[in-house]
């Protein structure tokens, strides 16, 4: 007696039971049950359903998922996964899917190789700012200043270089021929005379020259201001 009861409670008929439906509603679950387990489609889209869920139900562990800097530094695409080697494996002849295998899976480490270079902000003169021209070769760097602001053009060095179209204003103050638009030498003051005030520029040029900082401002990095000698 004691086994039929045991029997009728685990069968899908004692659990209707023992959730309260009625015998209709006992035969239409079982219809239904019935359905999904004897229907290969309905077979797949539950395991579909099943494996979406799954995630929101035992989500994986972030620390898992997250390298620790000294992987980070050597996983792809810096370098192979770091992994110490195992005895009689890793040879020439071994397969990338037996590395792979080996070295557990290939991860993604957005992590720069190196530090990127720090701008110094510095305050420049003009005989200061000068040394900076690109004449020093192609790694040299390109400075200008324009209306008190120093930026790095190194980036537009066939511009702005020795050969470039603008290489006149490369380490100098280009206020006043970016002003008038102008790239004659006149335009620019002796580095043993005061900074150009621009007292004389008309509103257009003013305008033509707040154009030109924002290109820079836009394009390349501002590693200083220009002032007066002694004032740095």
């Amino acid at each position: 007696m004691a086994a039929a009861a045991a029997g009728t409670a685990s069968s899908p008929l004692g659990l209707g039971l023992g959730l309260g439906l009625g015998a209709f509603e006992q035969r239409v679950a079982l219809q239904i049950l019935a359905n999904i387990l004897t229907n290969p489609l309905n077979l797949v889209l539950l395991g579909l359903i099943l494996y979406c869920l799954h995630p929101h139900f035992f989500p994986p562990s972030l620390a898992s998922l997250t390298p620790t800097l000294a992987k980070a530094r050597g996983l792809p695409p810096h370098g192979p996964p770091l992994s110490s080697a195992k005895p009689g494996g890793g040879g020439a002849g071994t397969s990338s899917a037996q590395q792979q295998q080996d070295n557990g899976p290939l991860l993604y480490s957005h992590l720069p190789r190196a530090h990127p270079e720090t701008v110094v902000w510095t305050r420049f003169t003009p005989r200061t700012l000068a040394v900076h021209d690109g004449s020093g070769g192609s790694k040299s760097k390109i400075l200008l200043a324009i209306n008190g602001r120093v930026f790095d053009v190194s980036k537009g060095r066939n511009f702005y270089g020795p050969d470039g179209p603008y290489g006149n204003f490369a380490g100098r103050d280009a206020s006043r021929g970016m002003a008038k638009q102008s790239f004659d030498l006149e335009m620019l003051t002796p580095l043993d005379q005061p900074l150009d005030k621009l007292d004389d520029l008309t509103p257009a040029e003013l305008n033509n020259m707040r154009e030109w900082i924002g290109h820079f401002s836009a394009k390349y990095a501002q590693v200083g201001v220009l002032v007066e000698e002694g004032e740095e």
